[in-house]
């Protein structure tokens, strides 16, 4: 009896092992975000938004995104604080943004619009949008 459980235990720990390596196998490989890299080329943004510090939309009507162009032209409510704006970007699946958006930024500077760079689920196309921001007249 003794002779099964041992050799009960070194069949777990065996099973475990193959379990363990199996699982840490680097069969899907991942950005330096801890992102999946796929196979897809394709590289855009389909919506954007723009939230003020309330995280209501600040936005006076759509933004218009022209993936040609690839700019991204937003109209604000005339008093928007652009300091303190919080921008979201709908990309194509597996699609990235860079730079990261990690909290509120700050768009108070309009002569000089902000570039954001939508990269392919691949990683190998890399597209810059011009964020275009204007404010509505009184």
């Amino acid at each position: 009896m003794n002779a099964m459980v041992k050799y009960s235990k070194i069949t777990i720990a065996l099973l475990l092992s193959c379990l363990v390596w199996v699982g840490c196998s680097p069969d899907f490989p991942v950005d330096e975000d801890g992102l999946l890299v796929t196979n897809r080329a394709e590289c855009y943004v389909s919506n954007f938004e723009l939230l003020g510090s309330d995280f209501q939309t600040v936005r006076t009507k759509n933004a218009v995104i022209d993936t040609v162009a690839q700019t991204i032209d937003v109209e604000v409510f005339y008093g928007t604080d652009l300091r303190n704006l919080y921008p979201q970007f709908t990309l194509v699946t597996d699609a990235k943004l860079d730079p990261k958006i990690t909290g509120k930024v700050d768009f108070s500077d309009l002569v000089t619009p902000k570039v954001y760079t939508v990269v392919s689920g691949n990683r190998k196309v890399r597209k810059p949008y011009t964020l275009n921001i204007t404010v509505q007249k009184r």
